[in-house]
């Protein structure tokens, strides 16, 4: 677990019961209520037919569903079913808190190996970025690791991270973490990792929203493709 928590994710969290709930007013999916020992949280699944892929979007320190872009997370969950992926788009038990959020993206790649997907993809933008280097660090049934616009507190782990694949995107006129911050990330991991420097892009990456999400489309498939050896 992350750094000064040595128990496994089972015993400082269990998910009793997984049902479907309404969603939000203006988006699209499955909505489901996690209930866990630790408390409740919602997600939106987008089901992808007869596949083992899947990846999980989280967002930054208010929670929510929305994410960069705005609306990268939404589209590029459907465009990944018609793809063969399964997206799952997690919410925070207790937004801002990397421990607690770390337990709810783990709860969520157990549910995904629940329903026989294989070793998913985390992606995480701000607070979020933090949260999937911390959960990819202590879960070996997470591949790939996807940190937009990514904070350092909370992303210690990211050595730890090896031999999982990870991108880190930060827009280079990002005022509210500047862009060394993933720069930071990105020297402290061992490879394979990536970093892309985005010209003139602020923290929600709207500027470089079409090459975003055609970077996320390409490599995120290529990394739930791969062949790696996790322990």
């Amino acid at each position: 677990m992350p750094e000064g928590h040595p128990q496994s994710e089972e015993e400082l969290m269990r998910v009793e019961e997984v049902r479907g709930i309404d969603l939000p007013a203006g988006d699209f999916g499955e909505g489901l209520r996690f209930k866990s020992s630790r408390g409740s949280f919602n997600a939106i699944l987008h089901r992808a037919p007869n596949t083992d892929k899947a990846v999980i979007w989280v967002c930054g320190a208010r929670g929510g569903f929305g994410g960069p872009g705005p609306g990268t997370y939404a589209r590029m969950s459907e465009k990944f079913v018609d793809e063969s992926i399964t997206s799952l788009r997690l919410d925070y038990r207790y937004p801002n808190d990397v421990f607690e959020c770390t337990l709810d993206v783990l709860a969520g790649v157990a549910y995904l190996k629940s329903a026989e997907h294989q070793p998913v993809v985390v992606v995480g933008h701000s607070f979020g970025g933090a949260v999937v280097i911390a959960a990819g660090a202590n879960s070996s049934h997470i591949k790939g690791v996807v940190a937009l616009s990514p904070q350092t507190y909370g992303a210690g782990m990211a050595p730890q991270l090896a031999p999982r694949r990870l991108l880190v995107v930060h827009g280079k006129a990002d005022t509210r973490l500047t862009f060394a911050c993933g720069q930071q990330i990105y020297d402290m991991a061992k490879e394979p990792k990536e970093l892309v420097l985005y010209e003139g892009a602020e923290h929600r990456l709207e500027e470089c929203r079409d090459d975003l999400e055609e970077l996320l489309g390409n490599w995120i498939p290529e990394t739930l493709a791969a062949d790696i050896k996790l322990v």
